[in-house]
């Protein structure tokens, strides 16, 4: 007899990601569940923002006006269990309004809300407590906007077992909308922790919708037709393994370092990976490419969960305003700095003049001359510059009259001033993120259904959970004797991606042979990272060995000027510091970088 599979589509990677996903993963026939992924903590403080001017929002309206209104009559009719965290800070609010919109269709699912995720009202108590940012060690703050613990899968699992058709959660961790339905499908128990690591590991390789079938892909050039690339499709199995496909005549790759890039995503320690119900240790995941469409994951092993959620809150921490000017023609470099430098020189002046206090923050980045290199730029010649200015302020007039000192540099300073647009900028709430940790026993979930509402049980878990086993650091490396070293680019020896953890940096990076991972662990040294990131990095470096998939998972502390919407950088979350890392010049024996050059690498460079 067969054995069980379960097929999950990942429709949506966040909160904005494109309409195709939905109605392509339900026409390929291919998916028992669809699951949407729409909450990163910046998406939090957005949908709190949205819900301060309008009580009635706060959820992803994407979902309802947006992949509901486009599939729903073909769910229904195929079968198909939706589960999203659309909800954000307003998840009732969410189904109240998909509820409407299944009626004018002429539609009745079965639409069940998770509850318990909204801590707010415990927050003074919390405070008297003395609870901090579990970051920064920062006290919390006097007034928040929003705090929302992360909850786990097993209230997905009750609302499905309960019959619901649709599912609709507020916060949880992004992987919980997939591992639920692998709950509720394979009836795992709350202590089936290699299995619950494995529907994990499934749903953090889809959470991020294309990022797992070709999209961020280090080898771009290879994934073909983005404009019709596939959303991931996964066929789980009982024992926690899985394997990774897309639906036929869509674009995009299945790819064994596609998908290694994506379990590195974003996951700090990967042997203490901590999730509400699991904590995760993906070191020894092995990654097979099955085929040339299909991807086999396997090997994730698990250990009882923490007594604590994280909880994401955000905060109103006054206003913020950003100006940018593009400066055109010879040393455009130190034009646009010079630009930029008198435009808050001026402010500054003015804003002592009308009594207001200095700006809480002050940011000047250039782009076009690779200022986000650092030491390691190459264009400080560049002709082509834009200037951006961002000033943070308690008080928004103040910012209003830095918006109207933009412009003015058009005719007052540096030949060749232009802008893409004359629009005046506008001052914004600038809502911070930050998080702590909260027992579980404080934020009891519910899982109501139209008038019902079923308490969830959850188990405590442990306070500190048990030790990690250590496993052996790659093998040492050896030059060999007597033979020159030449630099080649990490690029032409590893695949890379990176994200964030707040205001960490990570970056995993994957040997693209096996056999050099010692050699890159003997040059990727935390000293010769933090010496390369240097004017990012202002925190330690950590970085952790992955033996299953021959890769290692950098951690780069203090390196993204707070992170999230916190953060005044361009490049707030880290997207583009594997890009930067990739460039890096890596001493390899002269032997080695002749076959590079040469091209007698398997097609790979």
């Amino acid at each position: 007899m067969a054995r069980k599979i379960v097929r999950i589509g990942g429709a949506s990677g966040f909160w904005g990601d494109s309409s195709v996903g939905a109605p392509q993963l339900v026409a390929s026939g291919m998916i028992d569940y669809l699951v949407f992924d729409y909450l990163a903590e910046t998406t939090m403080a957005i949908l709190a923002a949205a819900r301060s001017k309008k009580p009635e929002l706060g959820y992803a309206t994407d979902f309802v006006d947006g992949a509901m209104r486009e599939v729903l009559p073909e769910v229904m009719k195929r079968g198909i269990k939706v589960i999203a965290n659309a909800g954000g800070i307003n998840p009732q609010g969410c189904a109240d309004a998909l509820k409407l919109l299944a009626g004018s269709l002429g539609l009745s699912p079965r639409i069940a809300v998770v509850e318990g995720d909204d801590v707010s009202a415990l927050m003074p108590a919390l405070r008297d407590e003395g609870a901090r940012d579990m970051f920064t060690g920062e006290p919390l703050p006097p007034q928040v906007l929003s705090a929302n613990a992360y909850l786990g899968a097993i209230p997905v699992a009750l609302a499905l077992a309960g019959g619901a058709d649709i599912v609709i959660t507020g916060r949880g961790v992004d992987s919980a909308v997939t591992l639920g339905a692998l709950i509720h499908e394979f009836g795992w128990s709350p202590q089936d922790y290699d299995r619950l690591a494995g529907g994990s590991l499934a749903g953090h390789i889809i959470e991020c919708g294309c990022q797992a079938t070709g999209g961020l892909f280090t080898d771009w050039n290879q994934v073909p037709d983005w404009a019709n690339i596939g959303y991931p499709i996964i066929e789980c199995k009982e024992d926690g393994s899985f394997e990774l496909v897309k639906a036929p005549g869509t674009g995009g790759l299945i790819d064994r370092a596609c998908v290694t890039e994506q379990m590195l995503y974003e996951i700090g320690d990967p042997g203490s990976y901590l999730l509400p119900d699991v904590s995760c240790d993906f070191r020894q995941v092995l990654i097979e490419q099955v085929s040339d469409d299909r991807v086999r994951v396997s090997g994730a092993r698990g250990r009882s969960p923490t007594s604590s959620y994280k909880v994401s809150a955000t905060q109103l921490d006054g206003y913020r305003c950003a100006g940018m000017m593009v400066i055109v023609g010879i040393d455009a470099a130190s034009k646009a700095r010079r630009t930029g430098e008198a435009i808050v020189e001026r402010t500054r002046s003015l804003l002592r003049a009308a009594g207001f206090a200095d700006y809480t923050n002050v940011q000047i980045e250039l782009f076009g001359c690779e200022s986000l290199y650092g030491a390691n730029a190459r264009t400080q010649a560049s002709r082509e510059v834009m200037v951006r200015v961002v000033v943070d302020h308690p008080q928004k007039k103040a910012l209003e009259l830095f918006a109207r000192e933009i412009a003015p540099s058009g005719t007052s300073w540096s030949p060749g001033t232009t802008t893409p647009s004359m629009g005046r900028p506008s001052p914004s709430p600038l809502i911070k993120p930050f998080s702590f940790l909260l027992d579980k026993a404080k934020a009891p979930a519910r899982v109501r259904v139209g008038a019902d509402s079923v308490p969830v049980v959850i188990a405590g878990g442990e306070r500190v959970t048990a030790d990690v086993v250590e496993l052996p650091l790659p093998a040492d490396w050896v030059d060999p004797a007597g033979e020159p070293q030449l630099e080649v680019r990490l690029i032409q020896l590893a695949w890379a991606r990176s994200g964030d953890k707040g205001n960490i940096s990570n970056i995993g990076v994957i040997a693209r042979r096996p056999e050099w991972l010692p050699l890159l662990w003997s040059r990727l040294t935390p000293e010769a990272l933090k010496a390369y990131f240097a004017h990012m990095v202002k925190g330690r470096v950590e970085r952790f060995h992955l033996p299953g998939s021959n890769a290692m998972n950098l951690l780069l502390h203090d390196a993204l000027a707070g992170g999230g919407p916190a953060s005044a950088r361009f490049d707030p979350l880290g997207k583009g510091n594997a890009q930067i890392l990739l460039d890096m010049p890596v001493k390899v024996p002269a032997s080695l970088a002749a076959r590079i050059w040469e091209g007698d690498m398997d097609g790979l460079w």
